[in-house]
This record gives structure tokens, C-alpha cells and sequence, in this order.
């Protein structure tokens, strides 16, 4: 004989036992994942950064490029195009309101894992005909007025977070705001590099046009003394057309230094969001190559917490990490709770009433608790399909830090080497550049002496004008180089990302 405090148990138990089964029969659907993607280890740089530093020391990792890292190279006019640009520039003003958005989707994210709170009024009255369907079935509540009210100051709702899915997406979601913020810091880089570098272009193409202007006048000059002489008797027509082309010449350096120039500031305009007037009188000033860069110590593998395209690649793989998390929830029982406290009443009358005077007594008095559960039985495969599509959003996420990282290591490499091999040329053409004086100077002894005539000296003073001129451009190249490399290093931007860090292994 069973006990009779068993018999009244048995079918609680039953129950009991079949909601456990039922809860615990979700996760037996989640299909199991391959092999992730990895994140790849950063490459060796240490033989790289000894050819760069060869000739000087390395310097400690604290002398990163810092945030203004532009004003080192003591130009006023380029500190004043940069704030203008990160000021008015719309790239960057667009990569802030995607912030803005990634920002605010995360607070909705972060809304999900509290309670929520609202409150509800409804009045409604409705007349019941005369000759409809209620009428013909109740006679007697033809042509009656329902008046209904209801009242729910407090109304609450509240879904429990128990296998994390809520907290998952609110992290995904803050990880997807920081890869904006990354996003942000990549623009702005990108942008004053770009800056940089068409300044150091204009402001050379400006002093070049200088040098070439007076190239100008100095093939007029020797194509005067060539014609006299000619004219003279002293020489053939073959010098005279010799130095009409070379004039020609001359003249078609200058209209292309011309060029050049308004195409770099057409450039700037544009960098800085204004219109090309605003950037006539460009280039009037001069630009001073910094003796050396300091370079960090611990490349490539700071490169991580200085690189914003990599902050951001990393930011977007654990943003799609979380998604998985979020896709494999869905597979698993949503339980909820909701309540309210409120009054509500409803009146049948066929003459004038007072739905107040029922709706603010205590009898209206109303509250209801309703506790949730809902389970993903069968959804098409839909649940199959967004985990599947979560799990290749992260392989993808991770070889794209992959690729960048690699670019990343590509573009330090290129910039060092070119600025080592731009220092280099430089020096030796400062060299030249001294020869070539020297050899002017000569020329002009030789004619203060009755030795030669004005020719040499003119043709002298044309050749110390070219390597002038090509020394702009090499400098130029230097200068570029710099601004390539302080680029590669991230521009003195700064986060505490560490990818040496344990990760979580994720199927």
C-alpha cells in the first residue's frame, strides 16, 4: 500500500522529472564545431630593427611616437593643417558617428540584462448594436455601452539570464563599439599621415619651383651669350639651338613643378574638408628633418597595444566570439517573468455611468505574476544555421587579424628600410651637392682670373641648381619615409589589448 504523502508526491515528481528533461534535451541540439581559427603568433623583427639601428641606439619602449608626433618636425604651418583637419575632416567625422552608433547599440545590448519597468492605461467604450450577432443572441444587452477600464501603474518584466546569453551579447557588443573606437584612431592616422606627406611634398615642389625659376633665367642668360656670340661671328648656329632646347626645357620643368604643386593643394583641400582657395598660400614655410626617430625596443610584439587596425581586427574576433556564445543560448530554454499591479473594470449599462467611481474602488484591485518558458523544439534549422554562420564570422574575424598583422609587420619593415636607405642617399647626395659647389666656385676663380668666360660659370651654377633641386626631392623622400614609419607604429595610438594572454578555447 503506498503512503499517502507518496501518493499525492508522485505526480509533482513526474512533472518535476519532465521539466528537467525538457530543459536539459536543448543543449543535446547544438552541433559541434571544427577547428577554430588561430590567432598567428607576431614574426621576428629583431634583424630588421638591427639595420635601422645600426648607425644609432634603439631607444627604450616609452619612446613610442606620441600623439602630436607631427610637431617634431617644427613647422608651424603643418601643426595648424592638422588641427583644422581633425577638425573638419568628414572621414573622421563619419568614423565618430559610427562610434556614436556602435556606442548606442551597446547600451541597448546592456538594457536586456535589467528589469524592465512601464506602466499602461486603456480606456475603451463601444456601443452594442441594435441588430447584430450580440444582440440577436442576448436581447437584452441591445443597444447597451461597454465602458472599459484598466489601470497597470506597474508593470515589470524580467528575463533570466541563466546561461549567459544576454551578458554575451552586451560583451560582443562592447567589443564591436571598441573596434569603432580602433576604427576612429585608424582614420585619424591615416588622415595625418596623408597630411604629412602631401606637406612635405608641397613645401619641396615650392622651394624646387624657386630653384627651378632660376634655372629659367640662367638658360635665358646663355641663350643670350650664344646668339651674341653667333651674331659675332664667333661661334655656329648649333650653340644657339642647343640652348633654345635646354631653355625649353626648362620651361617645361617649371609648368610641371607648377602642376605638381596645385595638385598637392588641391590634395590638402581636400584632407581637410575645405574647398582649394582655402589652400592658395600653402608651403610658405620650411620644414625641419628630425635627426632620428626613436624606436621602440620590443617590436613586433607591441605592436599589438600601438597599431589601431590591429586593435580593431582583434576587438572584432572577440565580438564574434561572443556571437557564438549568443547563438549556441538560443538553442537552450528562454524562461522569463512578468507582473503587474493595477486596477481594471468594465461596466454594461444602457444609460449614462460612471466608470470611475467602479475603476478607483478596491474591488477593481488587480495583480497577475506569470513566469515564462519557452523552448526552441524545432525552428527549420535556423538556430543550426546562425550558429554555423557565427562560427565562420569568427574564423574570418581571426584571419583578418591575421592578414593585418602580417601587413602590419610589412609595412615596419618597408618604412624602416626605406627611411634607412633615404638617409643614406641623402648624405651622399649632400656630398655631391658640395662637389658641385666646389667645382662653381672654381669656375668663378677661373673667370675673375681671364681663364674662362661667363659660359662656365653659368653652366656651373645650372648644374649646382639641378642637384639642389633633386636634393628637395630626396629630403622629401626622407621626410615621407619618417612619416611612413611613425604610421607603422601607430602614430601614438595606445590601448592595453595583450594577445599573450590565455585565451578561452572556443569550438
Amino acid at each position: 500500500m503506498i503512503h499517502p504523502f507518496l501518493a499525492r508526491w508522485r505526480p509533482w515528481r513526474s512533472g518535476l522529472a519532465c521539466g528537467l528533461m525538457l530543459l536539459t534535451s536543448g543543449c543535446a541540439w547544438i552541433p559541434p564545431g571544427g577547428k577554430r581559427a588561430e590567432f598567428r603568433t607576431p614574426p621576428a623583427l629583431e634583424h630588421t630593427l638591427a639595420e635601422a639601428g645600426r648607425e644609432e641606439p634603439l631607444s627604450p619602449l616609452r619612446h613610442w611616437p606620441n600623439d602630436r608626433w607631427w610637431r617634431q618636425f617644427g613647422s608651424p604651418e603643418l601643426n595648424r593643417l592638422m588641427e583644422a583637419a581633425l577638425k573638419d575632416n568628414p572621414g573622421l567625422k563619419a568614423a565618430a558617428a559610427r562610434l556614436r552608433q556602435a556606442e548606442g547599440v551597446a547600451r541597448v545590448e546592456g538594457a536586456r540584462l535589467l528589469p524592465f519597468l512601464d506602466a499602461e492605461v486603456e480606456l475603451s467604450t463601444e456601443r452594442i448594436s441594435e441588430h447584430g450577432v450580440k444582440a440577436a443572441l442576448n436581447p437584452e444587452v441591445a443597444g447597451a455601452h461597454i465602458i472599459f477600464g484598466n489601470l497597470k501603474p506597474l508593470s515589470f518584466r524580467y528575463e533570466f539570464d541563466f546561461w549567459g546569453k544576454n551578458r554575451a551579447a552586451l560583451e560582443a557588443a562592447l567589443g564591436e563599439a571598441a573596434a569603432e573606437e580602433a576604427e576612429q584612431a585608424e582614420v585619424r592616422l591615416r588622415l595625418t599621415a596623408a597630411i604629412a606627406r602631401s606637406y612635405f611634398r608641397g613645401v619641396a615642389l615650392r622651394q624646387q619651383l624657386d630653384l627651378v625659376e632660376d634655372m629659367v633665367k640662367l638658360r635665358r642668360e646663355l641663350l643670350h651669350l650664344a646668339e651674341t656670340r653667333y651674331r659675332l661671328g664667333l661661334d655656329t648656329a648649333d650653340p644657339v639651338k642647343e640652348a633654345t632646347i635646354a631653355l625649353e626645357t626648362a620651361n617645361k620643368r617649371e609648368a610641371g613643378t607648377r602642376d605638381q604643386l596645385d595638385l598637392q593643394r588641391n590634395l590638402l583641400a581636400r584632407l581637410l574638408g575645405t574647398g582649394p582657395d582655402k589652400t592658395r598660400n600653402l608651403f610658405t614655410g620650411r620644414v625641419t628633418i628630425p635627426e632620428r626617430i626613436p624606436l621602440p625596443t620590443k617590436l613586433p610584439l607591441e605592436l599589438l597595444a600601438h597599431r589601431p587596425d590591429l586593435a580593431s581586427a582583434v576587438h572584432q574576433a572577440e565580438a564574434a566570439a561572443q556571437r557564438i556564445k549568443v547563438a549556441k543560448a538560443s538553442f537552450l530554454p528562454t524562461i522569463d517573468l512578468t507582473a503587474f499591479v493595477g486596477l481594471n473594470a468594465l461596466r454594461l449599462t444602457k444609460g449614462a455611468s460612471s466608470l470611475a467611481n467602479v475603476l478607483f474602488s478596491g474591488s477593481s484591485f488587480a495583480y497577475g505574476i506569470t513566469p515564462g518558458l519557452r523552448l526552441p523544439w524545432f525552428e527549420g534549422g535556423r538556430l543550426r544555421g546562425e550558429l554555423s554562420a557565427q562560427r565562420a564570422e569568427y574564423d574570418r574575424a581571426v584571419e583578418l587579424y591575421n592578414d593585418t598583422l602580417l601587413h602590419a609587420i610589412q609595412e615596419v619593415a618597408d618604412s624602416l628600410s626605406s627611411w634607412r636607405e633615404t638617409r643614406t642617399i641623402v648624405e651622399s647626395h649632400n656630398r655631391l651637392l658640395a662637389s658641385q659647389r666646389e667645382d662653381l666656385n672654381l669656375a668663378q676663380e677661373r673667370l675673375n682670373s681671364g681663364l674662362d668666360d661667363r659660359r662656365a660659370v653659368l653652366a656651373r651654377r645650372h648644374a649646382v641648381l639641378d642637384q639642389e633641386y633633386a636634393l628637395k626631392a630626396l629630403e622629401t623622400h626622407q621626410l615621407v619615409a619618417m612619416a611612413d614609419l611613425i604610421e607603422a607604429l601607430g602614430g601614438g595610438y595606445k590601448n592595453d589589448l595583450d594577445l599573450t594572454r590565455s585565451r578561452e578555447e572556443r569550438e
